[in-house]
C-alpha cells in the first residue's frame, strides 16, 4: 500500500476472492461438542450465503451457535460436517492469507502498550516492522476516531474507546471479512449507539463483509441488511430477514415505522426460538 492510500481504500478490494458475490458461503454445516458423558450438537444443518461487501447481524437466545459460526467461519472451530467456504477457499487459506480479523467483546489490550503500540501487535507478531506501516496505523486513528490518543494507555481510556482500539488493531492487517462478537454488548446505551453508527461508517468506507452477534434486536435491526435469526438447541437458522431500512441511517431511523415493525417481527421470531 502507497502512503497515499488509506486502509478504506485500502480494504475496498475486499471482494476479489469472493465466488458469485459471495463472501462466505456454508452449506449444512454441523458442530458438535464431545465429552466422556455425551455429545452436544452446538449447530445442526445451517445453510447460508453471505455477499461479498454484506453486513450481516446475528440474532438469537444463548446456546443457538452464533459465536460458534463466527469461529468456524475463523477456523478457530472444525465443522463436524457439512462445507464451509471463505472467499472461495478453505477457512484456513483465509485464516493463513490474514483475510479475516475478530474482535471480541472483551478488547483485550495490553496495558503496558499505548493505543499505537496495541494496534500494531498483529504487525509484531507476523515479523511485519510497524515502522514501515505508520501511515496506515495513523490512518487507521483517523478511521476508528482516535487520532490525539495515539500515546494514552488502556487505563486511561473509556469503554468506548478501548473498543475503538480493538477495532483499529483488527484493521491494521487490512482483513476482508470482519467478525464481530458482541464487540459492544458491555458498554452504556448512550457509548453503544454511538458505536452502532461508527461501525457502519468504517463498514462504507472499507466495503468489508461484517458479521456482527448481537443480543439486542434494535442492534441487529439497526446495523445489518439482514439478521440472520438462530433457534437454540441445536443451533439451527429460524430466519433471514432482510431490512427494509436505507443505506444511510441514523438513530432517528429507529423511530419510523418500518424499524418498528422490523423489531416486532424480530422479537416475534425469538419467541419461537
Amino acid at each position: 500500500m502507497t502512503a497515499a492510500q488509506s486502509p478504506a481504500r485500502a480494504l475496498r478490494g475486499a471482494g476479489d476472492m469472493a465466488v458469485n458475490g459471495h463472501a462466505i458461503s456454508c452449506r449444512d454445516i454441523v458442530v458438535r461438542f464431545f465429552s466422556n458423558r455425551r455429545s452436544v450438537t452446538a449447530i445442526s444443518g445451517l445453510s447460508l450465503d453471505v455477499r461479498e461487501g454484506e453486513f450481516l447481524t446475528l440474532l438469537g437466545p444463548s446456546g443457538c451457535g452464533k459465536s460458534t459460526f463466527l469461529r468456524v467461519v475463523a477456523d478457530l472451530l472444525p465443522p463436524s460436517s457439512g462445507s464451509i467456504t471463505v472467499l472461495g477457499d478453505k477457512p484456513s487459506r483465509a485464516r493463513a492469507n490474514g483475510d479475516v480479523a475478530f474482535v471480541f467483546q472483551d478488547p483485550a489490550l495490553m496495558p503496558w502498550r499505548t493505543v499505537l503500540q496495541n494496534i500494531e501487535l498483529p504487525l509484531e507478531i507476523s515479523g511485519k516492522s510497524p515502522r514501515k506501516h505508520r501511515v496506515r496505523t495513523t490512518e487507521l486513528l483517523d478511521l476508528v476516531g482516535l487520532r490525539g490518543s495515539e500515546n494514552a494507555y488502556p487505563n486511561e481510556l473509556s469503554g468506548g474507546m478501548r473498543q475503538r482500539v480493538s477495532i483499529a488493531r483488527a484493521l491494521i492487517g487490512s482483513p476482508k471479512v470482519l467478525l464481530m462478537d458482541e464487540p459492544f454488548g458491555a458498554l452504556d446505551e448512550i457509548v453503544r449507539d454511538r458505536l452502532n453508527d461508527e461501525i457502519r461508517r468504517i463498514w462504507k468506507e472499507t466495503k468489508l463483509t461484517i458479521l456482527f452477534v448481537t443480543h439486542s434486536i434494535y442492534e441487529a435491526a439497526y446495523l445489518g441488511e439482514r439478521v440472520l435469526v438462530l433457534a437454540a438447541n441445536p443451533g439451527r437458522v429460524r430466519d433471514i430477514v432482510s431490512v427494509p431500512l436505507p443505506y444511510e441511517r441514523t438513530l432517528e431511523a429507529r423511530e419510523s415505522p418500518e424499524f418498528v415493525s422490523l423489531a416486532a417481527r424480530l422479537r416475534r421470531t425469538l419467541e419461537t426460538c
